[in-house]
C-alpha cells in the first residue's frame, strides 16, 4: 500500500470545502482555515483520517468480507464502477433501493427473480413467445441490472459501508447505523462526521478528489486480499505437512504391527554332549 501524499491530495483538490455559511459545526475541527468565505480542509489530518480508515479496510478484506460502496452522485459514481470492480466489490452507483440493509431479504428476491429472468431469456422456448412479452421481459431484466446488477453477488449484508456524500446516501447511513455496520466516508465541511464511524475529511464534490481517496482505500483492501490469499496458502502447506507427518507415523506403526504378528523361527535345542 503506497504512502498518502500531501502533494497528491492538494493537486487533487481534496482541502476545497464549501461556503463557510453552508457548513455544519461539527467539522470544525477538521477544518484548517477560511479563505474568501470557503472553507479549506486541513489535509494532515484527512492522511491520518485516511490511514486510519485504509488500515480498518484492510482488516475486513483479509478476513473474507465485502465492503459494499454506494455513490450516486454524478461525479462519483463511474469512478467508483472502475476501481470498486478491480476488489470485486459489491457497489451501487444508480438509485439506493430503500431497505437494501434493513429489508435484505426482499432484495434478494429482486436478485433470485433477475437470475430467473436470465434463464428465461436464455432458455429455447423464449422465441416463442410474442415480440410484446419478449420486450417486457427483456425491459424488466435491464431495470433489475441497473440496480441491483452490481450487488448480485452479495449473498448476506455487508460488513462495511463505504458512502460518498453522505447527505446525499442518509439513508444508507442510517440504515447502517440502525443495523451497527461500520461505515467509512468522505465527509466535506457540510456535513455531520458523527454519523460516520471511520470519516475521511476532504471534497466529495470533485472526481480527482474521490478518486485520490478511493484509490488509497482500494489499494488497502487488494492488499487485505493478497495477504488473505497468501494464509490460505501457508495454512494449505501447513496442513500438507501435518498429513505427511501422520501417513508416515500410519505407515511406521503398520511396520511394527507387521513385525511384532511375523511367526519367528523356533529356537534349536542343543544336544547334550557326554565328556570323556
Amino acid at each position: 500500500m503506497t504512502e498518502l501524499k500531501f502533494e497528491e491530495l492538494l493537486d487533487a483538490g481534496c482541502h476545497f470545502g464549501h461556503l463557510k455559511r453552508k457548513w455544519n459545526p461539527k467539522m470544525a475541527p477538521y477544518i484548517f482555515k477560511e479563505h474568501n468565505g470557503i472553507h479549506v480542509i486541513d489535509l494532515q489530518k484527512t492522511i491520518a483520517k485516511a490511514e486510519e480508515a485504509a488500515n480498518a479496510l484492510k482488516q475486513i478484506a483479509r478476513s473474507g468480507k465485502k465492503v459494499l460502496f454506494v455513490a450516486t452522485k454524478k461525479q462519483a459514481k463511474d469512478v467508483v464502477a472502475e476501481m470498486v470492480k478491480t476488489v470485486d466489490m459489491p457497489f451501487v452507483t444508480e438509485r439506493w433501493p430503500g431497505g437494501m440493509l434493513t429489508n435484505f431479504t426482499t432484495i434478494r428476491k429482486a436478485v433470485k427473480k433477475m437470475n430467473a429472468l436470465d434463464q428465461m431469456m436464455h432458455d429455447k422456448d423464449f422465441n416463442n413467445i410474442s415480440k410484446r412479452e419478449r420486450l417486457q421481459v427483456q425491459r424488466e431484466r435491464a431495470k433489475l441490472d441497473k440496480n441491483l446488477g452490481s450487488i448480485a453477488d452479495l449473498t448476506r449484508l455487508p460488513s462495511a459501508l463505504f458512502v460518498i456524500d453522505i447527505n446525499k446516501e442518509h439513508i444508507a447511513v442510517a440504515e447502517a447505523r440502525r443495523l451497527n455496520i461500520p461505515t467509512f466516508a468522505l465527509v466535506d465541511t457540510n456535513t455531520n462526521p458523527d454519523l460516520i464511524d471511520f470519516p475521511i475529511p476532504a471534497n466529495d464534490d470533485a472526481s480527482k478528489s474521490i478518486a485520490a481517496i478511493l484509490k488509497y482505500m482500494v489499494e488497502a483492501i487488494q492488499e487485505g486480499l493478497n495477504e488473505r490469499m497468501l494464509d490460505k496458502e501457508n495454512n494449505n502447506v501447513e496442513e500438507e505437512a501435518v498429513e505427511d507427518n501422520i501417513e508416515v507415523a500410519e505407515d511406521d506403526s503398520k511396520n511394527d504391527a507387521q513385525e511384532e504378528n511375523r511367526p519367528r523361527r523356533p529356537r534349536r535345542k542343543s544336544t547334550p554332549t557326554n565328556n570323556q
